[in-house]
C-alpha cells in the first residue's frame, strides 16, 4: 500500500514538473558603485540564468466573512 501511494506521488511530481517552463534572463552586471561593466568590444557585459516559469492556477475567491 506505501509503495503504491509512494508511485502515486511521484509520478504527481513528475507531471507538474512538466509544465514548467524553462526561460533565460539576462540582466546587466553592475561593479561595487553602481556602473555598469562593459566588456573589450564597449558591449555591456550580461549575466544570464535560465529559470522555470510555472503556469499559474486559476483558484475561487474566499468569501468574506461578515
Amino acid at each position: 500500500m506505501k509503495t503504491l501511494i509512494f508511485v502515486a506521488g511521484l509520478i504527481f511530481s513528475v507531471s507538474a514538473m512538466a509544465e514548467a517552463e524553462i526561460k533565460k534572463v539576462c540582466k546587466d552586471k553592475v561593479d561595487a558603485k553602481g556602473q555598469v561593466v562593459k566588456g573589450k568590444d564597449g558591449k555591456p557585459v550580461q549575466e544570464c540564468k535560465e529559470i522555470k516559469v510555472h503556469k499559474k492556477l486559476e483558484g475561487t475567491k474566499v468569501p468574506e466573512k461578515k
